[in-house]
């Protein structure tokens, strides 16, 4: 619950749960990368990653897609968002979250007073599957360790998961994310070990809007927890 004598928490939060009143249906095109100094190391593994992924034999979702989606956002970041798959927006900016569902981020970003330049973001997958179908397991088999390196390279303090794809991917095939929601997790990826949460997707909040109740509380703990670190 929300109290009612704090009205810039309820500012951002009605902000936030009406947001799809004003959504259209463009990219958007101002999110172009920015050039973030980060070390030699750090740029020439996402760099070979990137390479590693556009390399990549025999992958029916390569041939059908017109750019490779790898990551937006701030590499030195320790907070990052991963999501399913690249949309048709995303495919032809070659950018993640550039449309409708990119516009809630967005929101839901600066509701915890974050935007991209503050935060990591990548998908599963790093190509768009036809029609903007969900992955097949055997494609999310295919890109698992791509994003899991991509993980290792980043090394967030916080990882956040966007949907039951992602969850599922990176945690397991059997949660259900209306109970693995609103959790911290502590999990390995290669020698590290970064706290985990799950929270809904914005495109399932852009279809079912009640929920973002459920969401708003994710947020939160993502904003404590950031303060908690020291990020």
């Amino acid at each position: 619950m929300l109290k009612k004598n704090n009205p810039i928490k309820l500012i951002k939060y009605y902000n936030f749960i009406n947001y799809n009143l004003i959504y259209n249906n463009t990219a958007i095109n101002r999110y172009k990368q920015e050039i973030f100094e980060v070390s030699k190391d750090k740029a020439k593994n996402l760099e070979s990653l990137k390479n590693s992924i556009k390399n990549l034999k025999s992958c029916d979702l390569k041939k059908n897609a017109r750019n490779i989606v790898f990551s937006d956002g701030n590499p030195k970041s320790k907070i990052m968002f991963i999501g399913e798959a690249p949309g048709a927006n995303e495919d032809q900016e070659g950018l993640p979250f550039v449309g409708r569902a990119g516009q809630l981020l967005d929101k839901m970003l600066s509701a915890i007073n974050l935007d991209r330049k503050k935060v990591y973001i990548s998908n599963i997958i790093n190509y768009r599957p036809p029609d903007n179908r969900r992955p097949t397991d055997e494609e999310i088999k295919r890109y698992l360790p791509f994003i899991t390196k991509h993980i290792e390279i980043i090394r967030p303090k916080i990882l956040v998961l966007l949907g039951s794809t992602a969850m599922n991917a990176l945690i397991g095939s059997e949660i259900v994310i209306s109970k693995m929601r609103g959790k911290w997790i502590e999990k390995k990826f290669g020698n590290f070990k970064t706290s985990v949460i799950v929270t809904f997707h914005p495109a399932f909040l852009m279809r079912q809007p009640a929920q973002k109740k459920l969401s708003w509380i994710d947020l939160k703990m993502i904003r404590d927890k950031k303060n908690n670190l020291k990020i």
